[in-house]
């Protein structure tokens, strides 16, 4: 069987002394394993990481934005490619993995705004004869440990940026779909890159024990589930690292009495069961505010049935199966946990039949959910939606700021008025207005608030900059040599 190996100084390597299997979720089939990195391996890779630091600091910004202009061109020339390996790992339709690059993409091309991006400042004459300016420079080897929903945009979204602001990198993909990362360092390995700027492990906790604890790893940053961003977050800054830690989500879309009810319907359907709910970005809350809601229902629930669920490499499917088949027990354990809490299942998902032994469900709508309930309080992340019913704006503003996550967040309301109340009011990251995934583009920054980030900086974009790299502030005075002299008193700027 075929083994998924690691990507260190430029070269393929790894001993499978421990391995992990590498499924196909649209058949159940073992394709094949990938390699479980050692701390020897991790070493290793930090070591040629470090190793290749200065040279690549000091490569000019120019040749920098090189790289990235050549690497946008393979990786668009590419997508084809890279998109059928993200979907015979992820499960997740080609033109989802498609899309999934095509946002990765615009990291890449922020990026090869450098030169721009890494100007410092400079005041003149701030005393006499006295200049002062400020430049950024790179923080130095940077851990970066990505999840399995996104296994192209989130890598990109961290490594782009760091390797732009002249850091080197240990990228650790999630092992449930290892090879999109190998593709991208191989790819980015022919757009110019030196060997050691990008390496990739593969493995499990070990090896992320392995980055945090490194005295060698200036930086991490990581995307996952808020128990491990949370316990991450605490481990690399007891360690003295700068870190970032996106953690999960529980997002509601607040849908308004004055709303389109089919815009609304439509957009909930999308943002809830596309990927299979598998996106920290995922609408799992619709908030139905005042006599909306029965309407509102009946809209989803009759554009549900209509969902080709199916292999990703099938172009008649819009959804494809979940990551792993205790993920989809998992996740089908809310449907019937709802339904033991009181909840109204419109659509049981759970009992939809598939020809095949692929980690498929169905999607499912739950009515009548309450904050007590698991399916509300929880990150399912699959293809469930539940319905909270609410009488007011006020209190659907409410049940969102009491919500522990504050990622993402959508209000459908054809009144200006509210709408801009709501971004005003709603403590949540990302806003959107008649947007079901607010996702924001390359130029701004992802992340959210409260239990959905851990850490001071959200990632990609302009954020990011000021994560991957720290300021320096330079004093000069070049005075006349016969203006010298000795003065013991405290420097002034007078």
């Amino acid at each position: 069987m075929a083994l998924v190996q690691h990507f260190i100084n430029g070269v393929e390597t790894g001993e499978p002394e421990r391995t992990g299997p590498v499924f196909n979720p649209a058949t159940g089939t073992r394709q094949h394993d990938v390699v479980y990195a050692s701390v020897a391996d991790v070493e290793q890779a930090i070591a040629a990481a470090k190793a290749a630091l200065p040279a690549w600091r000091a490569t000019s910004l120019i040749k920098r934005a090189d790289v990235f202009f050549r690497l946008r061109h393979l990786l668009r020339e590419r997508t084809p490619e890279l998109a059928a390996i993200v979907t015979s790992e992820h499960g997740k339709v080609l033109s989802d993995a498609a899309g999934e690059i095509s946002r990765g993409l615009e990291n890449v091309e922020f990026a090869s705004g450098l030169v721009h991006l890494l100007k410092g400042e400079r005041s003149e004459q701030v005393s006499r004869g006295v200049d002062v300016h400020s430049v950024k420079q790179p923080v130095g080897v940077v851990g970066a440990i990505t999840p399995f929903n996104f296994p192209v945009m989130v890598p990109l979204w961290m490594v782009a940026s760091a390797i732009a602001c002249g850091n080197t990198v240990v990228l650790k993909p999630s092992e449930k779909d290892p090879s999109a990362s190998l593709f991208l360092a191989k790819l980015f390995q022919e757009a110019g890159l030196p060997d050691g700027v990008l390496n990739v492990v593969n493995g499990d906790k070990l090896a992320v024990d392995t980055i945090l604890d490194s005295p060698d790893v200036a930086a991490v940053s990581f995307v996952g589930s808020t128990p491990i961003a949370q316990s991450i977050y605490r481990r690399a800054s007891d360690n003295g690292k700068r870190v970032q830690a996106l953690g999960g989500a529980k997002n509601h879309m607040v849908v308004m009495p004055d709303a389109d009810i089919d815009a609304a319907a439509d957009a909930a359907v999308s943002a809830a069961y596309g990927s299979a709910g598998e996106r920290c970005m995922a609408v799992s809350v619709l908030v139905a505010v005042g006599d909306v809601a029965d309407d509102l229902v009946e809209a989803v629930r009759s554009r549900m049935g209509t969902l080709v669920i199916g292999d990703g490499t099938d172009s008649a499917s819009e959804m494809g199966p979940l990551i792993t088949r205790e993920h989809r027990d998992k996740v089908a354990s809310y449907v019937t946990g709802a339904a033991a809490e009181g909840a109204s299942v419109i659509v049981d998902g759970t009992e939809k039949q598939f020809d095949n032994d692929g980690f498929f469900v169905g999607v499912s709508l739950l009515d009548h959910v309450t904050t007590e309930m698991k399916a509300y309080q929880d990150e399912i992340f699959g293809p469930v939606l539940s319905v909270v019913r609410v009488d007011s704006y006020e209190a659907a503003v409410a049940l969102i700021n009491a919500n522990r996550f504050g990622n993402g967040v959508a209000i459908f309301t054809r009144d200006g008025g509210t709408a801009r109340q709501f971004e005003f009011e709603v403590e949540v990251g990302m806003v959107g207005v008649n947007v079901p995934i607010p996702v924001p583009v390359g130029a701004y920054s992802f992340g959210g608030w409260k239990d959905s980030l851990f850490g001071d900086s959200h990632i990609y974009g302009p954020e990011s900059v000021h994560f991957y790299t720290r300021t320096k502030v330079v004093t000069t005075r070049w005075p006349d040599p016969s203006e010298s002299q000795v003065d013991l008193g405290f420097p002034s700027n007078h």
